[in-house]
């Protein structure tokens, strides 16, 4: 049987049952509200000294304190337990699920966003409003804070089920040195795919340099989904699940292919690099050394990868050489919603356990932990994209990159789908450029694609025009 790490962290007063322990939360959404002594509990995979632990100690030295202190000063004796765990992602959701399922579970969870609709249907969820009401819910003050296709990430079929905890962008980063050598602007911005391939084909007359790099194949895994085929899918004007059912072989996920073939089999990207197991760390190595001119990536690429100070592949100049630019709809206006430019983003959520013998006071501690104070102590040491635009207009002023993502891609991203058989069809979709990049036909490659979703989620749910 395995083990699992966990670390359990008491404040206030000595701990004398879980939060969730006990008879759960029901449609009464006043139960317990008025409540003068309470034992609330945190769940994130994150571990002092392990996996996350800028999280854990967050949580531990700055959350639970300031929680408690503020419950002190309204005469509630507070007691918060913060179970950190160290588990892979895998592991984690299987421990929660049980969890939840079987009653118990910490009254404020963090989960992937990608889980929300599994966790949702499966009952282990619940919409914020049927635990604590919607007046309750409507009157946190940090929903005009979050841009509305952030907040998104929390909601599942038309229901607001938790509150957004973290979140990224994506873009296209360009060298502004090969841009200079191939005739291209510095202040480049693309208006249509063809815009794209237009500058690759400029940046293809310079000798040992890879035009543009879109991850493809299944070596690259759920990069190849994220950083490319599901941002260029919502260029279209379709995501890749739609109106109860997932996109197969339509004219969408055509053009997407059609514009994979474009660039690898018009010698615009690297097909070779698409194969290999560290495919994508080789991508970023190249892009450093000045060898790939345009790449599909998150914000981690400006904060992890190409950081002058410690990223992973170092570049010295990367606040003079490195430009970024909104990803463009296939055409103007082709994208979800009409929109001219497009992005996908990921994250996770905090929702209130539907277990807990204090939804009331779970709700007031998730809006605590994402409260502006809160949120801002969170990526004070390493400032990063929060979901709140007040503390990204504070934290990140002193990045020009990142508050770029902040005003003008946040507002305009889309998420996957929350559910289960998501990893199914991000398989199939990964398998479908594969097939393209190695020279197959982009309607040989769809056609296989639709025969692995059809396996997956029965034909039904897929759509086909």
């Amino acid at each position: 049987m395995r083990r699992w790490p966990l670390m359990s962290l008491l404040v206030a007063v000595p701990l004398l049952a879980a939060g969730c322990v006990g008879k759960p939360a029901d449609t009464n959404t006043g139960q317990n509200a008025d409540a003068k002594e309470i034992t609330l509990t945190i769940s994130s995979n994150a571990l002092e000294g392990g996996k996350n632990a800028n999280i854990a100690k967050w949580t531990v030295d700055y959350v639970i304190p300031k929680f408690v202190e503020a419950q002190k000063a309204k005469g509630v004796t507070a007691t918060v337990r913060f179970d950190g765990n160290g588990a892979d992602d895998k592991d984690y959701k299987t421990k929660v699920a049980l969890d939840l399922k079987t009653g118990g579970g910490a009254d404020v969870q963090e989960i992937d966003g990608i889980w929300l609709g599994e966790f949702a249907q499966a009952g282990q969820a619940k919409p914020l409003a049927d635990l604590v009401g919607q007046d309750k819910v409507d009157a946190w003050e940090g929903w005009s804070k979050i841009p509305s296709a952030v907040t998104a990430l929390g909601d599942f079929e038309g229901k607001r089920y938790g509150v957004p905890v973290g979140t990224d962008g994506r873009v296209l980063y360009f060298n502004k040195k090969l841009f200079t050598r191939a005739g291209l602007p510095a202040d480049w911005q693309p208006r249509s795919w063809d815009d794209v391939l237009a500058a690759g084909q400029k940046l293809k007359t310079i000798p040992g340099v890879v035009p543009i790099q879109l991850n493809a194949g299944t070596a690259m895994t759920e990069a190849t989904t994220m950083q490319g085929v599901l941002p260029l899918l919502v260029g279209t004007g379709k995501p890749v699940y739609d109106s109860g059912k997932w996109q197969g072989a339509t004219q969408n996920v055509k053009d997407v292919l059609g514009l994979y073939q474009k660039i690898y089999s018009g010698g615009l990207g690297d097909p070779l690099l698409q194969q290999e197991a560290k495919g994508r760390d080789k991508s970023f190595a190249q892009f450093a050394d000045n060898k790939i001119g345009i790449l599909l990536e998150s914000d981690y690429f400006w904060r992890a990868v190409v950081n002058p100070a410690n990223g992973v592949a170092k570049m010295a100049d990367r606040d003079t050489a490195v430009g970024w630019a909104k990803i463009p709809a296939e055409r103007a206006g082709s994208g979800v919603g009409g929109q001219d430019f497009v992005s996908m983003s990921g994250g996770g959520i905090r929702i209130v356990n539907p277990n807990s013998k204090f939804p009331q006071q779970a709700w007031e501690l998730l809006q605590f932990m994402n409260s502006f104070d809160a949120t801002k102590a969170r990526v004070s040491a390493t400032p990063q994209i929060t979901v709140r635009s007040d503390v990204n207009d504070d934290v990140l002023k002193g990045d020009p990159m990142l508050t770029y993502v902040s005003k003008e891609v946040l507002p305009i991203t889309r998420y996957r789908p929350g559910l289960a058989q998501y990893t199914q069809v991000s398989s199939a979709l990964q398998q479908a450029t594969a097939d393209v990049v190695a020279g197959k036909s982009v309607d040989e490659a769809a056609a296989t694609y639709q025969q692995a979703v059809v396996k997956a989620v029965g034909e039904g749910n897929v759509a086909t025009g």
